[in-house]
């Protein structure tokens, strides 16, 4: 498998090059030349397989000749290793649980996925090298935990400050080690386009080596297509495939199911469900694409104003047989719906949901009350725990928390501020 730039103005790579790589040198997104297509006998027998088996078969042609079969499974089978089940909530809606990971996120995947494809592709190297990522929430504790000591690899997480939940913030700032935490006077946008920009920065690249674990970097994102097939393998009616609700902010997750979709995953629709950062609904309307100023929400991992990864649906669907919007719909909600739902579900349906999924819950829940007689699932991308100070004032009680948690809450944070500028992000990198 070979990958090319989204913007047309670079070499093709292998997957290795793109994930060291993080972004081609043109500043363009990295996407596979081709889209891997499974038998139809892979879905026939999906229910007699092993979870790390269907996820071996789903990553290894896009892995390609990178790294040796044995070792993809290594990574694969440790990539998973937690519970990913599909919960049932309401007659025709059911959810599944993307957060039993260590960090109590879906991210863990990703992280996991490329912390030891990076791990595995730079063992022999003597420059050491250095992830840069951009959070607005769960990516940084993920990146965190699936990077922390492993050697030859520094982590530095840029945040926007007074924006990440607190539970969040303890995830990235108390590991310490190798795990360096950035705290931005600013939105997530601006992290974002810091790190884009450090990027594209050639005098810094040739100081150090760089590379990202955003989704923008397709050994995160790509792993992340696992969920949808491991949704459909215990999905009860298989004559009738789900509509899947999944809620989005910076599109790499929604974007892995498209693209496990078009190597053959049975899907009826999927919908993308916003916050208030609206930019893909509104482009679903009008068909132009204006980014916006993120608006701080409840359901802060999808604070964003500008997705990266929208881009590389909209490459998906260049040479369709049939357009986007037949197969996609997107739609946001308010603060105050997602708080409304988080109480409406959990008193009608005793299930909790986080402010995330009570948005993806949301979308599906609308859609399904236009098309009668259909059903579907929505992902809970975060345990509700790491929202605790929303949470439990509208369920009136405390919710448990997790050994996971327990252990970082009283430990010190650590972290560095500094103000949205280039400047100040390059002066702490050239100090590491």
């Amino acid at each position: 498998m070979r990958y090319y730039s989204l913007k047309h103005q670079s070499a093709l790579v292998d997957f290795k090059t793109a994930t060291i790589n993080g972004q081609a040198p043109d500043k363009g997104l990295y996407f596979p030349e081709h889209i891997p297509q499974l038998p139809d006998a892979f879905f026939a027998e999906i229910d007699k397989v092993t979870n790390e088996e269907i996820a071996f078969q789903v990553i290894k042609p896009f892995v390609g000749d990178s790294i040796p079969e044995e070792v993809i499974y290594q990574i694969v089978a440790e990539t998973i290793n937690f519970s990913i089940p599909l919960v049932k909530v309401t007659e025709n809606i059911s959810t599944l649980e993307m957060f039993h990971g260590n960090t109590l996120a879906f991210k863990d995947v990703g992280a996991r996925f490329m912390s030891r494809c990076l791990g595995y592709f730079v063992k022999d190297n003597t420059q050491k090298v250095t992830v840069l990522v951009a959070t607005s929430g769960d990516t940084g504790g993920a990146v965190a935990d699936g990077f922390f000591g492993v050697e030859g690899v520094d982590v530095v997480i840029l945040y926007p400050s007074g924006k990440v939940s607190s539970v969040q913030e303890k995830q990235l700032t108390t590991l310490g080690n190798n795990i360096h935490a950035l705290e931005v006077k600013g939105t997530f946008d601006d992290c974002q386009q810091l790190v884009k920009t450090a990027f594209a920065d050639r005098e810094l690249s040739s100081d150090l080596f760089l590379t990202s674990a955003n989704s923008i970097n397709v050994a995160r994102w790509l792993p992340q297509q696992f969920f949808y097939f491991l949704a459909y393998k215990q999905w009860a009616d298989k004559s009738m495939p789900p509509v899947i609700s999944v809620p989005s902010g910076n599109f790499g997750n929604i974007c892995s199911a498209l693209l496990a979709m078009r190597s053959g995953l049975p899907v009826q629709h999927f919908i993308a469900s916003c916050n208030v950062n609206d930019v893909v609904p509104r482009y679903m309307s009008s068909l132009e694409y204006n980014p916006q100023k993120a608006v701080p929400t409840i359901s802060n991992a999808m604070d964003v104003g500008d997705p990266s990864n929208f881009v590389r649906i909209l490459e998906m669907f260049t040479n369709a047989s049939s357009p986007l919007s037949a197969v996609f719909s997107a739609i946001s909600f308010t603060d105050e719906e997602t708080k409304n739902t988080i109480k409406r579900v959990y008193n009608d349906y005793g299930y909790l949901l986080d402010p995330h999924g009570a948005i993806g819950f949301m979308g599906l829940e609308n859609f399904l009350n236009k098309h009668p007689g259909q059903k579907g699932l929505f992902a809970e991308t975060a345990h509700p725990i790491k929202f605790y100070d929303v949470v439990e004032p509208l369920i009136g009680k405390a919710i448990e928390f997790p050994t996971t948690i327990q252990s970082i809450m009283h430990k010190e944070k650590k972290s560095t501020l500094i103000n949205p500028t280039y400047n100040e992000l390059v002066d702490y990198l050239k100090e590491l």
